[in-house]
């Protein structure tokens, strides 16, 4: 499969496009073809979405929906740029969310939920975890969306162009930095409000489940317990077989169509077959709806690529715009267009047919940009995934849709020195955070951690699916897709939903109730 461009590449790794809408027919072709190397970067999260702009363009009408409103102040705090050294280190002002409006107080020892903010701006994050701003009423709790370092306007020296412009600048960009910034923030804001006493819940997902979980590990002082909604912790080195997140995705297509799966499955040779023909390019620049010439097959394979892995990730059961305006179901709808074509369609007019759900599913863009926006969301993620972040994929031969590969550490390497002057270091988030004998670790030094998943995730298969303790516990759909439950609550929430959000609910009770209970306690002593 084509390896992306670095520059476009975010903890995932694939192009993702912006669709813009344009009428002119596109110019003549280079005649380059290529085909797909065996290296290949981690698939992306969402984060990516949260700085990009996505077209305007109007939901059909049976998908219009209001999006709840959510209100907070928006503040700052000055963060030290290294909290791991004594010299006196610049600050840059972090960016924070806040809401009081259900807080008890601190004489009632009012909750804090804080949720751990992603690889992107903290607004979308925010108006996109329905879940806090829905349970915090009935605890009475504070909420607070911290922004995560380099993302956003949580920009060290000031700008991006400063923050990004080298590997010393970025050197900073790393997970143990930003959960000291949540820790700071933390301590610093109970100081202000007199509220020290006042537990704090810790919400993420995807990445910031990852961050939420660990940061319970790492301070368990500061918070009492960690909600981690789709949060890999597992994708590291070798702990879950690399060839996990793409047979995922491909079961997704395969449990909706065999037919379906067989048909991309066969498309990536008849996408190479026909980008070496003679005016190839142009072929597939027309079959595809591209707003520019195509130069290589490596890009629209990307392209390709992308949209199913969004498509498993977001592969809600309702209607949603989260990332795309989308259907619910969406694989069942993509697979439907492929099955769906009358006899004699070609492969790749299948294909496009298809992947049309994902990238116009409203029918308003006219043709489609491959290229990325190369915005910071994306360029930030790149670094972290070329210093800790290592995160192994590779395709198998049959269980795979994908085309076969294997992950290639020394192309890896090579390619994040050539763009960064930077060394992976893959076994560091293991060394850091553990994650071998996740159970054993978990259970002799974790507790109050809820790992939530859906089976339909691809991200599934490198988070924690089994009960570790009475404390540490896995929360499973088999319907689910990524963070679901951290979502606003909808009408059409199957029951499977509703109930794994009522256990949520009455877990982080639990946690409190117990908080509560022992504080009394300390207290009459």
């Amino acid at each position: 499969m084509a390896k992306p461009k670095y520059s476009h590449l975010s903890l995932s790794l694939f192009l993702i496009i912006t669709i813009t809408i344009i009428t002119s027919s596109p110019p003549s072709l280079a005649s380059r073809t290529s085909n797909f190397p065996s290296s290949r970067w981690a698939p992306r999260f969402l984060g990516k979405f949260s700085s990009s702009s996505p077209p305007k363009q109007p939901q059909p009408p049976k998908q219009q929906q209001q999006q709840p409103k959510i209100r907070y102040e928006t503040r700052y705090f000055a963060q030290r740029l290294d909290h791991f050294s004594f010299s006196d280190s610049p600050r840059f002002q972090q960016r924070y969310l806040i809401n009081t409006e259900h807080w008890v107080g601190p004489q009632r020892l009012g909750p804090i939920f804080f949720y751990c903010g992603n690889e992107g701006g903290i607004e979308w994050f925010a108006k996109n975890t329905g879940f806090v701003w829905e349970v915090a009423p009935q605890f009475g709790a504070m909420i607070l969306f911290p922004e995560h370092r380099y993302y956003g306007e949580s920009m060290p020296y000031g700008n991006k162009d400063e923050a990004y412009k080298n590997a010393s600048t970025l050197s900073f960009l790393t997970a143990e930095q930003a959960l000291a910034d949540f820790a700071i923030l933390i301590t610093e804001l109970k100081r202000n409000f007199s509220a020290e006493g006042c537990p704090v819940v810790l919400f993420g997902g995807s990445y910031g489940g990852m961050l939420a979980a660990w940061m319970r590990l790492k301070y368990p002082h500061i918070a009492i317990g960690a909600l981690a909604s789709s949060a890999p912790i597992l994708q590291f080195e070798d702990i879950v077989p690399p060839e996990t997140f793409y047979d995922i995705v491909s079961n997704d297509f395969r449990r909706e169509s065999s037919s379906c799966f067989n048909t991309i499955k066969e498309s990536w040779d008849a996408l190479v077959t026909e980008g070496k023909k003679q005016n190839g390019l142009r072929q597939l620049t027309k079959t595809f709806h591209l707003c520019r010439e195509l130069s290589s097959t490596d890009d629209l394979a990307n392209w390709l690529d992308s949209a199913y892995s969004y498509l498993a990730m977001v592969n809600y059961p309702y209607a949603a715009d989260f990332v795309m305006p989308l259907p619910g179901h969406p694989i069942r709808e993509v697979c439907r267009k492929i099955d769906g074509c009358r006899d004699g369609t070609s492969t790749l007019e299948r294909i496009f047919e298809g992947v049309s759900i994902f990238y116009n599913y409203t029918g308003q863009a006219k043709c489609f940009e491959l290229e990325d926006d190369s915005d910071v969301g994306t360029d930030g993620w790149n670094w972290q995934a070329c210093t800790e972040m290592v995160m192994p994929m590779s395709s198998s031969r049959h269980a795979s849709m994908f085309q076969t590969y294997d992950f290639n550490l020394s192309s890896f390497q090579e390619e994040c020195w050539k763009d960064y002057n930077a060394k992976p270091r893959p076994t560091w988030i293991t060394t850091e955070f553990g994650g071998r004998d996740i159970k054993a670790t978990l259970k002799s030094f974790g507790s109050n951690i809820i790992f939530s998943n859906g089976l339909l995730d691809p991200w599934s298969g490198g988070s924690v699916l089994q009960n570790v303790s009475e404390t540490i516990v896995a929360l499973v759909t088999e319907e689910g897709a990524h963070h679901i439950d951290l979502r606003f609550s909808k009408k059409e929430d199957p029951e499977w939903l509703v109930e794994q959000r009522a256990t949520e609910i009455k877990l982080i009770q639990g946690w409190l109730e117990k908080f509560y209970q022992e504080s009394k306690s300390n207290f009459d002593m």
